[in-house]
């Protein structure tokens, strides 16, 4: 049997809908996606209708005002998907899961991480760490919800450093001898996603045997695994196994249910993987308020070689920052923070116009991040600035499919 103890991930019981419950209904994209646009998410109520459905399962950050309401039907659901015997459990598996989006096929690996070998904490040396600031007032909200849920559904996407492909390519070139457990169109967009179930012995030795050799790689310190997606559903995991181990004995804490999260393992450089930035727009300021607010960082209009773009009813402004020191993104966060204008963050050039368009304010383009300087940042500087890069747009963001029981 493969040893997982000193890599950080290990596989899991995992629940799947059993037919007829498994259908496209069942499958939504994160929580964090269109927060802008309630209309996507109404959308995809009408075509869910009264299916089971992972959209019962969350509250879109689109309807945070219906927090509270939302909540109390997202509990109840899970107890009745447990009641009405929806799933089938895959005892002590992986699941392999290819995605086809328009930025083409990437694969991943549901599996859970070890919280333990998790931190979030600037500079750490954790096996497994985050890639952005952690806004510590978001915890406490996640903590509640994930301390009165039955079910654990993930939109968490771990990134691993792996050029050669050797650790999730092998095994996708052998999916055909794996047993398939869905293959599903997805709604709002969101392409195609198939997933097979991983829980041969020689499988899971193979994975551990590729896993050991990439770990052999890391410099002493040095980190495994980056959170690409999800670090605050994470971080409110840990902050509830915190909890809950304090007076557990070591032999109880070593395989608690809590002690564990979900998450799909993708390769930083599947070339479907896509950095795109992440733009902002601040409602009730015209380009003239954003000036003045970036004034600090020295702003001229340079159409050729731009750090930024500013999008609004004055049309494009593109401007050179002539007084920044560092990341770009952190520098205008900061600014930004300080003038206290209503913000959001959008995923795409398109939606960040449509969004300016339609509800005013202005849009700030920003600029790409390499994602092979990903781990050497997050290395160096212990993290990225908030919302530096999106994995792709919108549509092509991890949909919850797979759930788990965490009590």
């Amino acid at each position: 049997m493969a040893d997982w103890r000193a890599l950080g991930i290990r596989p899991a019981d995992i629940l799947i809908p059993r037919q007829p419950y498994l259908t496209s209904r069942w499958p939504v994209v994160a929580l964090d996606q269109y927060t802008s646009q309630p209309e996507v998410w109404r959308a995809a109520e009408a075509q869910v209708g009264e299916a089971p459905s992972t959209l019962r399962l969350v509250v879109p950050e689109a309807f945070l005002e219906e927090t509270e309401v939302r909540s109390e039907q997202v509990y109840q659901a899970m107890e009745d998907y447990l009641a009405r015997d929806i799933f089938d459990t895959l005892q002590d598996s992986f699941v392999l899961v290819e995605r086809q989006t328009q930025s083409g096929s990437r694969v991943g690996l549901v599996l859970t991480i070890d919280l333990e070998q998790y931190d979030y904490a600037p500079g750490s040396s954790a096996l497994i760490r985050a890639t952005e600031q952690t806004v510590l007032e978001r915890i406490p909200p996640r903590l509640q919800v994930r301390e009165r849920s039955a079910l654990e559904i993930s939109h968490v996407m771990l990134l691993v450093d792996d050029k050669a492909d050797s650790l999730l390519g092998p095994l996708f070139q052998q999916r055909a001898s794996l047993t398939p457990v869905y293959d599903l169109e997805l709604l709002m967009d969101g392409g195609r996603v198939r997933g097979w179930q991983v829980d041969r012995a020689q499988d899971h030795e193979q994975l551990n045997v590729a896993l050991r050799a990439l770990k052999d790689q890391v410099a002493p310190g040095g980190l495994l695994f980056a959170v690409g997606d999800g670090n605050h559903s994470l971080a409110a995991a840990k902050a509830s196994w915190d909890k809950q181990k304090v007076g557990l004995s070591e032999g109880q804490r070593e395989a608690h249910i809590a002690r564990f999260a979900l998450v799909e393992l993708v390769n930083l450089h599947s070339p479907a993987l896509l950095f795109e930035p992440i733009h902002r727009i601040a409602f009730g300021a015209d380009s003239a308020r954003l000036l003045q607010v970036l004034d600090p960082l020295g702003p001229r209009e340079d159409q050729q070689a731009p750090d930024i773009t500013l999008v609004g009813a004055q049309g494009d402004l593109p401007l050179k920052l002539t007084r920044v020191k560092g990341l770009v993104t952190d520098a205008v966060q900061q600014l930004l923070d300080e003038a206290r204008l209503p913000l959001d963050y959008v995923h795409g050039i398109q939606a960040l116009r449509d969004i300016a368009a339609s509800q005013g304010g202005t849009g700030i383009l920003m600029p790409d991040f390499p994602k092979d300087q990903l781990f050497p940042t997050v290395q160096t500087a212990g993290r990225l600035p908030r919302k530096t890069f999106s994995m792709g747009e919108a549509n092509e963001k991890r949909f919850y499919l797979e759930a788990r029981k965490i009590r």
